[in-house]
């Protein structure tokens, strides 16, 4: 059944700002999506506004609600529960808290449930639970990306333990989501909390947040009543939690559909853009120039030389970034998401240094902490459920030594990396780009195809800490880069890359645009030669070609 919205009743003359107190035209207001133009306040809407903001015109229409009883407990508390129900239906014009439809959004196909705080303050019950379990499965069947757009204070009290059990109900559609390879994305509203907040709005593949959304397992009342402590300023909002990594982005309201039209597009191949021309990979180590070791270093950390944001830029027909690990942070060393390269889904993961001193501060020098392994392990674990294969850029003097990041398990995450790359089911490459230091570096180099720009280098450690250790100076860096041997021809030589990337001209800081299409053209063609593999065939490669160094005669 196609839903025809009647129309959406003419909003006030004025409307004064309940946060600011600017007084606003009606119809700007309404033209702005219900945002203050002076606070940028996100308003709380309607399920039916939210739908219309998000699909497109005319392509709505709505998923049947399953039946459900509807007072199984009987519950009176001040009113018996029936009475709120038909005030929250005489009120809203909602027969439940959540919408449930199907439509397109800029063309593409999705299924959403999105949920009202008008209804009984958007709380998750039987009803709830049926309807949004019900649009999951309209969302298997149809093999299209699910949203859920959520806004609840809870589980619903008037049905008890049948209420409760609506949280396991949820996740368990979303696992049978995740088991199809179907993305999930959750848009999370102002309020979230309770029950809906611990199962299926915080489970999606990608979660973004309008401005100022509060969100959370138990609100600030009952934390403070309970601890007796005082909340820091800007506890449980959206900006709090992409700080802490817990979701993916917070995103004004007027981006939000071509957000959500951007990740339902990157889940299927477009149509292929023309074949680049064949770059020519060296293979042969004489071909490469015999270079001084610190030369090579030196190169490699040329401050102009391209990050991989900048890569993204020029190779990426698209790129939507996710931040977070959601577990403890969000590592500013390490970038990465969805994206397309050469019409082909990709996921797009690397090391970010910056250019300019205050950027690399900013980045931690490329260096990760334990949140930055872990969020690539997320982004690697979303491709191995979308099925798209992986390509990582390696730029890092390596992994950030400092007391947080032990105290927070570094050598854990490097750990869980090797071992959770060496059985990723899609195909993988590696570009080392610029410095590949020690394990930080390893860490997103367990590929399949391991290549270099031929300005990269690739070592155990550092120069420097290799010379403080072994030479008892750093002054004795230039001797130590000689000795480790980490230059492109060496890395050739001893097979630790399969191919090397010629640089154009000076190097990659020189021309970054003709070297990221040299780079494109590369992995393009990698990902070509991989992509006819089985799962257990990709496997079973890169796990041989991580055993072949043992250093015995070739």
């Amino acid at each position: 059944m196609t839903i025809t919205f009647p129309p959406t009743a003419e909003a006030a003359e004025w409307i004064r700002c309940a946060r600011c107190g600017e007084i606003v035209y009606g119809k700007r207001f309404t033209r702005d999506l219900g945002v203050c133009p002076g606070c940028a306040s996100h308003t709380r809407l309607t399920a039916r506004q939210r739908i219309e903001q998000i699909f497109d015109d005319g392509s709505v229409r709505a998923i049947e609600a399953p039946p459900t009883l509807e007072d199984p407990l009987g519950f009176v508390d001040s009113r018996p529960y029936p009475d709120r129900l038909r005030e929250a239906r005489a009120k809203t014009g909602m027969d439940e808290a959540v919408l449930c439809v199907r439509g397109t959004i800029e063309g593409h196909a999705a299924v959403a449930a999105a949920m009202d705080f008008r209804f009984m303050g958007g709380s998750l019950g039987v009803g709830v639970g049926a309807r949004i379990v019900a649009a999951a499965e309209v969302a298997l069947v149809e093999q299209v990306p699910f949203l859920l757009v959520t806004a609840s204070g809870g589980a619903r009290m008037q049905e008890g333990a049948l209420s409760l059990m609506q949280m396991a109900r949820t996740s368990q559609a979303l696992a049978e989501l995740d088991e199809a390879g179907i993305l999930t994305i959750a848009v999370i509203t102002d309020p979230t909390y309770g029950g809906v907040a611990a199962s299926f709005a915080t489970l999606p593949d990608v979660i973004l947040s309008e401005p100022g959304a509060h969100i959370g397992f138990a609100g600030p009342r009952v934390i403070e009543q309970t601890i007796g402590q005082e909340l820091p300023c800007g506890f449980q909002t959206a900006e709090f939690l992409r700080a802490k990594g817990l979701i993916d982005d917070v995103r004004p309201r007027a981006a939000l559909r071509s957000t959500l039209a951007r990740l339902c597009s990157l889940r299927k191949p477009a149509e292929r853009a023309p074949a680049a021309e064949p770059v020519q990979l060296v293979f042969q180590p004489e071909r490469l120039p015999v270079r001084d070791g610190w030369t090579a270093v030196q190169l490699a950390r040329h401050a102009d030389r391209p990050t991989t944001l900048d890569y993204a830029g020029y190779m990426l027909e698209e790129f939507v970034e996710l931040h977070g690990d959601r577990l403890s942070g969000d590592c500013p060393a390490v970038v990465g998401g969805l994206a397309r390269l050469g019409g082909r889904p990709i996921v797009f993961i690397g090391h970010q240094k910056g250019h300019t001193t205050r950027e690399r501060v900013e980045r931690n020098f490329g260096m990760p902490t334990p949140a930055g392994y872990r969020k690539a392990a997320r982004l690697m674990r979303l491709a191995a459920k979308l099925g798209h294969p992986i390509l990582t850029l390696v730029d890092t003097p390596g992994a950030y030594p400092g007391i947080e990041a032990e105290e927070e398990g570094q050598a854990w995450a490097i750990a869980e990396n090797l071992r959770l790359m060496s059985a990723l089911p899609v195909p993988v490459v590696t570009v080392v780009t610029g410095e590949g230091g020690s394990g930080g570096a390893l860490a997103l180099g367990v590929a399949n195809r391991v290549l270099a720009l031929s300005n990269a280098v690739y070592s155990v450690i550092s120069p420097e800490g290799c010379a403080s250790i072994l030479w008892k100076s750093p002054a004795a860096a230039p001797l130590a880069a000689e000795a480790l041997r980490l230059d492109a021809r060496e890395l050739l030589r001893h097979r630790i890359v399969d191919g090397v990337i010629p640089e154009p001209g000076e190097g990659a800081h020189a021309d970054p645009a003709a070297t990221a299409r040299l780079l494109a053209a590369a992995v393009s063609e990698a990902f070509e030669d991989l992509a006819i593999h089985e799962p257990r065939k990709l496997i079973a490669e890169r796990r041989q070609r991580f055993r072949q160094y043992d250093a015995r005669p070739r």
